[in-house]
C-alpha cells in the first residue's frame, strides 16, 4: 500500500486560529469600509487549508474544476454530485474564509424549486455557506426563492462560462450600449433580490466601476478591472499550474507546473540510477 509522507495533515503555522468565520454580512461590511475582498478558488482539502491559513476572505468551489481538475474543455458537464464532493473537501479544511459553491449547469435553470433542492444540498451535505448562480435578470426569481429559504446567494454576470455556446467563445461582454444596460439592470435586480455579492467577469473596467458604485453589495471582479470591491482568480491560473491558455486578466504569481516537471524528472532519474532511496531514507 502506498502511503503519504505524513500520518496527519500538516498544520499551517499562520492559521488565524482566533479569527471568527467570515459571513455574508462581513462582505457587505467590507464594502462599506472600502476594504478590498480577496477570493480564490479551491477544489481540495489541502489547497483550501493553505488558503484559509493565509487569510483569504472567501473561497469559491468553482465549476472551473471541470477544466482544471477533470481536464474538460468547458464547465458544462460537471454534476451536482461532483461539486458537492469538492465542496465538502474544501469546507472541512476551512475555519475562517467564506465558502461559496458554484451551482453547475442545469442545476438551477429548470425551475426555482429544483434550484432550491440542489442549493440546499450544498449547505446541508457539503458545508458551504453560500451558493453562486450565473445569469442576470432571468434568474432573479430563482435567487428570491433561494434567499427566502435561507440560502445566501452570490450572483455572477458578464462573461458567464455556462453560456459559452451562446456567446460563441470567451469574449468580453458589455461592449454595446444595450449590453451595458442589461448588465447594469441585472446587477441592480440581483442586489435588490438579496444577493450578498456579485461576480463581474469579463466586462470593461469602466462598466464594472459604474456597477460597483451603483449597488450596495460587493462586486467581485475577474477580468473587470481594479474598480471592483474585490477580486477572484482561479488558483490553478495564479500558480501557473493550468497552462492550456492564459487569459489577459490572469497574473501568474508562480510557475508550479514547471517546478513540478523538474521535480518529477529528477525523481525518475534518481530511481533509475538507484540513487533513491538513500541509506538515510531506508529503514
Amino acid at each position: 500500500m502506498v502511503t503519504a509522507g505524513a500520518a496527519h495533515p500538516p498544520q499551517p503555522k499562520d492559521r488565524p486560529v482566533t479569527a471568527k468565520p467570515i459571513t455574508v454580512a462581513d462582505f457587505v461590511r467590507m464594502k462599506k469600509a472600502a476594504q478590498p475582498i480577496a477570493l480564490l478558488t479551491a477544489y481540495d482539502y489541502y489547497t483550501a487549508r493553505l488558503l484559509d491559513a493565509c487569510g483569504i476572505d472567501g473561497i469559491l468551489v468553482g465549476d472551473s474544476a471541470n477544466m482544471v481538475f477533470y481536464g474538460e474543455s468547458t464547465t458544462l458537464s460537471i454534476t451536482v454530485d461532483q461539486m458537492i464532493y469538492h465542496t465538502r473537501a474544501v469546507s472541512r479544511a476551512v475555519s475562517h474564509a467564506l465558502v461559496t459553491a458554484d451551482m453547475p449547469f442545469m442545476s438551477y435553470q429548470v425551475s426555482p424549486e429544483e434550484a432550491l433542492h440542489n442549493a440546499g444540498r450544498f449547505l446541508k451535505e457539503a458545508g458551504a455557506a453560500a451558493v453562486k448562480l450565473e445569469g442576470g435578470l432571468p434568474i432573479v426569481p430563482t435567487v428570491v426563492r433561494l434567499i427566502a429559504a435561507g440560502i445566501p446567494v452570490m450572483g455572477h454576470i458578464g462573461l458567464v462560462p455556462q453560456s459559452i455556446h451562446r456567446f460563441g467563445g470567451y469574449t468580453v461582454q458589455g461592449k454595446t450600449p444595450p449590453d451595458r444596460q442589461f448588465l447594469s439592470e441585472s446587477a441592480s435586480a440581483l442586489a435588490e433580490a438579496g444577493c450578498f455579492a456579485i461576480v463581474l467577469e469579463g466586462i470593461p473596467a469602466d462598466l464594472a466601476a459604474e456597477i460597483t458604485q451603483q449597488i450596495p453589495i460587493p462586486t467581485i471582479g475577474i477580468g473587470a478591472g481594479v474598480g471592483c470591491d474585490g477580486q477572484i482568480l482561479v488558483t490553478n491560473d495564479l500558480l501557473g499550474l493550468f497552462e492550456d491558455f492564459q487569459p489577459k486578466f490572469v497574473r501568474r504569481y508562480a510557475h508550479l507546473a514547471q517546478t513540478m516537471r523538474e521535480a518529477f524528472v529528477r525523481y525518475v532519474e534518481d530511481v533509475r540510477a538507484r540513487q533513491f532511496p538513500s541509506k538515510d531514507e531506508s529503514y
